[in-house]
């Protein structure tokens, strides 16, 4: 059984700064793409930024320059670092990792549960 399990979301300030955790864990054989998506109320759920395995970063235009994602291989952790953050940034944010569970086998997506990210004064 494979879980996504996200951490570090919370409320602050415009201007501020938060940084959001994502680990997977379980019998899990090797991981290529990352990712944190977020869905504003109302809104549909849009891809913030992913990370390849060798490192590669892609990132939404709306955040481009404020975030930056990065990963830890070793323990199956992507990473958000949000800086100069804007009330339009408010939104529940979520993992999503594809993976692999044996050698050779395809790749399953799985999303954690998600993480609520206030910004306001």
């Amino acid at each position: 059984q494979v879980q996504v399990a996200e951490s570090g979301g919370g409320l602050v300030q415009p201007g501020g700064s938060l940084r959001l955790s994502c680990a997977a864990s379980g019998r899990i054989f090797s991981i290529n793409v990352m990712a944190w998506y977020r869905q504003a109320p109302g809104k549909q759920r849009e891809l913030v930024a992913s990370i390849t395995d060798g490192g590669r970063t892609n990132y939404a235009d709306s955040v481009k320059g404020r975030f930056t994602v990065s990963r830890d291989n070793d323990k199956n952790g992507v990473y958000l670092q949000m800086n100069s953050l804007k009330p339009e940034d408010t939104a529940v944010y979520y993992c999503n990792t594809d993976l692999r569970l044996y050698n050779g086998g395809p790749y399953f997506r799985y999303w954690g549960q998600g993480t609520q990210v206030t910004v306001s004064s």
